[in-house]
């Protein structure tokens, strides 16, 4: 078992290569193999992406970004937090597979994200508490650890 880490961030796209390395070294101790830690990386990234370009849109200040890992028999437990701006709604988007059989010039630039983080991740969670967000998720790698 993994002791329970917190990686700590600014918002920006920059920060976000760094806190993804920093998270990853962190997980070092379980020996993931590189499709278990592609996926802690694409999902970690999309979410992280979408912090800095929707919570914390330019020229807003930039603000922090928290995740918490804990390792369970059942996969990585992970909490990101935020205080930037909250989800339309108060509810996270629901990560349908955009069309992909149209013509080239017709294909979407973005609306990948929450597709793969839905797709990639079990027990995902939004929620707004007071000023902050609050999204949760379990990713099942690092299992025989």
């Amino acid at each position: 078992m993994l002791s329970p880490f917190e990686v700590s961030v600014n918002s920006s796209e920059l920060a976000v290569r760094e806190a993804l390395q920093d998270f990853l070294q962190a997980l070092d101790p379980l020996k993931l193999d590189i499709e278990e830690s592609g996926t802690v990386e694409l999902v970690l990234a999309e979410v992280l992406n979408n912090i800095v370009e929707h919570a914390y849109p330019s020229p807003a200040p930039s603000g922090s970004i928290g995740i918490r890992c804990v390792h369970h028999n059942d996969g990585l437990h992970l909490t990101i937090t935020d205080h930037g701006q909250a989800m339309p709604d108060g509810t996270a988007p629901l990560g349908r597979q955009a069309a992909l059989n149209v013509d080239l010039m017709d294909l979407p630039e973005g609306g990948f994200g929450w597709f793969l983080i839905q797709d990639l991740a079990r027990d995902v969670t939004y929620t707004r508490v007071g000023e902050e967000n609050q999204l949760t998720m379990r990713l099942a790698v690092a299992m025989h650890a």
